[in-house]
């Protein structure tokens, strides 16, 4: 069973509906055992970096999530799931994320003709290819909403980029351990396509 991790950020049920129309079954749970017991899990959200980690910490999911991922299972976490994944976040503040990577979270900084938050359609580039990438090509088109970006300490984890105007992490890869800064859920066919890869590991 996949387990989209209900932590009352975003539209979950959107989540849910689209790894529906690739024909793969997901619950949406704030149980933490429901967490350990499940096969794959996926940390999806939309708002504020201090409001996320604090609820999570207050449904006690840190830790399930934390041993999933050491424990090998495959896990995705989309646009402020990606982020959450961080030492620290520089969101309204400075705020602790769940560490599990090592570097933090930072605002775009860019040019006046550049609108903040960065919304919309955007390539693209592979570093490293992923599996949930399979049969996707490059410098193909996902869709973005944020105002932060993240910045992995080691670049390694660095699956992918894309650009705003200067190029920034747009997913990361370490193992079983995968996650987009773009919202495969609103990517049409190609994110589709990332969330049935998903599912099929």
């Amino acid at each position: 069973m996949i387990a989209i991790i209900d932590y009352q950020m975003g539209n979950l049920r959107s989540v849910q509906k689209a790894f529906e129309r690739v024909g793969h079954e997901a619950s949406i749970t704030s149980d933490p055992d429901a967490i350990a017991a499940a096969s794959k899990i996926v940390l999806p959200g939309v708002g504020a970096f201090a409001d996320a980690i604090a609820e999570l910490k207050r449904r006690e999911m840190v830790g399930p999530i934390r041993e999933a991922i050491a424990g090998g299972k495959p896990f995705l976490g989309i646009c402020l799931g990606l982020q959450l994944l961080f030492e620290r976040s520089y969101e309204d503040g400075e705020h602790e994320g769940m560490g599990i990577l090592p570097g933090e979270v930072r605002r775009f900084a860019v040019p006046h003709e550049y609108k903040v938050p960065h919304m919309g359609w955007n390539q693209v580039h592979y570093r490293h290819r992923p599996p949930i990438f399979d049969r996707i090509d490059d410098q193909t088109h996902f869709y973005f909403v944020h105002s932060y970006y993240v910045v992995p300490d080691d670049t390694a984890v660095v699956a992918g980029e894309a650009e705003y105007p200067d190029p920034f992490c747009a997913m990361i890869w370490r193992d079983n351990l995968f996650a987009t800064q773009f919202h495969p859920e609103k990517s049409q066919r190609a994110g589709l396509r990332v969330l049935q890869n998903f599912a099929e590991l």
